[in-house]
């Protein structure tokens, strides 16, 4: 097993490298975890029973029918800790950090919802999606009900300028439809020709499908607790430039991730012929001719041909080409922190999740 963190990660002397980093990441994630938790679960209890059962089935504190787990299954939490801490780096009051975190983690969990019901995914963290345990419609209802939710709960919060955190989220909920649409209308584009997919077109998907959900998720704090604009602008460019980074290596992890961390079977995006990043740039390369005539042939790619075409993408530079993307990115993430008023634990804790972030293990 190898690891991106040399390719990825430059230096943060603050923050620290590979297993330092590891555990200061981990505690953030479960200080935030564990701050936002209860906030998190009074709003789902107003939901109908019904949809409430499978929000917190999605969130992973159930079983389908309503058995609380032994072990909570669900994600990490890195949109809470980035609203938690984004709110922090601006000096926003901690409630503001939790009503952020809160309203995006329904958002983000609608979207999954909805998203495993678009790609026909069977499982999610090791258990049955939504829709597959509960059914297509309960599933689309229970997003409509978490997105609603979402929306309801930053409304009647108290803060100082609840309109603007409104359409913050707003905003970036319609840049997260439009990337999600541009991926799927990817997949029926060829690979090459003059309708074939550039990557400027990937990078502006992916900073609207994974970027701005992130972006929102770091200034929605600093929105609510009404921070200066300039505060705002740079959290905001932070989380959508740390989105393609981080939809970047979620695309080298689709090509040549391990299983038994992906959670995905080997190759699984090339087997689904969707165009990620490496493959695109592979494709831009003179030395892609042989990649090209197998993707563009009739017959589908199976195990043996998709095994095939990840080693003709590294060949041709694709991965190569993947990490110094994510790196431009990483720096443009590092120069909006730097730019915040002033620097603080705070900062050095969003540096430190980064380095989490996209140093993902392969």
């Amino acid at each position: 097993m190898t690891t991106m963190s040399s390719a990825l990660s430059p230096s943060r002397p603050a923050a620290g490298t590979g297993t330092g980093t590891d555990e200061r990441a981990s505690h953030l994630l479960e200080r935030c975890r564990t701050l936002v938790r209860p906030a998190l679960a009074e709003a789902v209890g107003r939901l109908h029973p019904w949809v409430g059962e499978m929000a917190a089935y999605s969130f992973g504190w159930c079983e389908p029918g309503g058995a609380p787990v032994s072990a909570p299954a669900g994600g990490k939490g890195l949109r809470q800790a980035l609203a938690v801490l984004g709110a922090e780096a601006a000096g926003a009051p901690e409630s503001a950090g939790v009503t952020a975190a809160v309203a995006v983690e329904l958002v983000h969990t609608f979207s999954l919802l909805h998203d495993d019901i678009m790609d026909g995914d069977p499982t999610r963290r090791g258990r049955p999606t939504v829709w597959k345990a509960y059914g297509t419609g309960p599933a689309v209802l229970a997003g409509d009900a978490l997105f609603a939710l979402a929306v309801e709960r930053l409304a009647a919060t108290p803060g100082t300028d609840i309109p603007s955190a409104v359409r913050h989220l707003s905003s970036a909920l319609n840049d997260l439809v439009r990337g999600q649409a541009d991926d799927l209308l990817f997949e029926s584009r060829p690979w090459t020709g003059p309708e074939a997919v550039r990557p400027d077109e990937y990078r502006v998907m992916a900073e609207h499908k994974t970027g701005a959900l992130l972006g929102c998720a770091t200034a929605l704090g600093a929105v609510l607790a009404g921070a200066p604009r300039e505060t705002v602008a740079a959290l905001d460019r932070a989380g959508r430039h740390l989105g393609v980074a981080f939809q970047v290596v979620d695309d080298l992890l689709g090509v040549w991730g391990d299983p038994a961390v992906t959670g995905k079977p080997v190759h699984a995006d090339l087997l689904r012929g969707k165009k990620t990043f490496p493959v695109l740039a592979a494709l831009g390369s003179p030395a892609a001719r042989p990649l090209a005539r197998l993707l563009n042939s009739a017959e589908a790619l199976d195990a043996t041909a998709a095994g095939c075409a990840a080693a003709l993408i590294e060949d041709a530079g694709g991965r190569g080409a993947a990490l110094a993307e994510a790196r431009r990115h990483i720096a443009v993430v590092d120069a909006c922190l730097d730019s915040l008023p002033s620097a603080s634990r705070a900062t050095d804790d969003l540096r430190a999740l980064l380095d989490f972030l996209v140093r993902r293990e392969m």
